[in-house]
């Protein structure tokens, strides 16, 4: 049984008929899924976008944090399954890229060929060096600062206290576990990636990006998108012309693998 919602799963768009390619998609560290649901009718019909939901935010609120990688992917890759059985490809920003990465490899393993393409957008590249010191050791005020220069979480929602002390456990959880993801999973993955940065991205830029192209054994390619850590808010149909590409819209289906 596969309820069109579930804990882990949101549906963002629903094809008009049966999809060719299912994208699911992971969002950055305290990211919502429903910042998918906007991707709805800027995606080719063909392809149904689901949004993985983490605990920490919506329903799941009140559900212990993962506090390492290994809970984390065991607990993912099972609720997963069922859509990792058919053809697939996976996007992730930023933490939701490290996360996309591991489950690319895994699914690849249970599910060979099933997975046609691995997008990564600000993610550092698996042997990337994490900058010191650790965001996520900040102090709060300092912290709240940083991610103010990110972007990814507009200032009046940074003022709001009460909205503050739901989310920053969630984002500080996370980051952590971005940030200390080095010397995992070196071997790369047997599916096709397209790595995107921000071209004013201060955080995950084209250095830390560069050498995604040792991961992708089936290819890989980098593009520098416009816009900073954050493109996928302020520059998303840029974001979605390269979905649609590599997706099979109409003049592209031979992108896929």
């Amino acid at each position: 049984m596969r309820p069109d919602d579930s804990l882990w799963v949101l549906t963002c768009q629903r094809p008009s008929h049966d999809p060719y390619i299912t994208l699911i998609c992971f969002p950055w560290a305290g990211g919502s899924p429903d910042i998918f649901r906007s991707w709805a009718g800027g995606l080719a019909d063909g392809i149904e976008v689901l949004a993985v939901r983490l605990p920490g935010r919506g329903p799941r609120i009140k559900e212990p944090l993962y506090e390492d990688w290994g809970l984390l992917l065991k607990d993912a890759f099972t609720a997963l399954s069922p859509y990792l059985e058919r053809p697939h490809a996976l996007y992730g920003h930023s933490f939701g890229g490290r996360l996309a990465y591991e489950l690319a490899r895994l699914a690849d393993a249970a599910h060979p060929r099933r997975t046609r393409r691995l997008f990564v957008s600000a993610c550092r590249s698996p042997d990337a060096p994490q900058a010191r010191p650790y965001m996520h050791d900040l102090p709060d005020r300092d912290f709240r600062e940083a991610l103010l220069r990110l972007g990814g979480v507009p200032p009046e929602l940074l003022d709001d206290e009460r909205l503050m002390r739901l989310m920053l456990p969630t984002i500080r959880s996370e980051i952590r576990l971005a940030e200390t993801w080095g010397g995992r999973c070196d071997v790369g993955v047997e599916v096709p990636i397209t790595a995107m940065y921000g071209r004013d991205d201060p955080a995950d830029g084209l250095a830390d990006m560069a050498r995604w192209s040792s991961f992708g054994r089936h290819g890989c390619e980098l593009i520098g998108m416009p816009g900073g850590h954050f493109f996928p808010l302020t520059h998303r149909p840029h974001l979605l012309d390269v979905l649609n590409s590599r997706l099979g819209a109409p003049g592209g289906q031979d992108q896929l693998r």
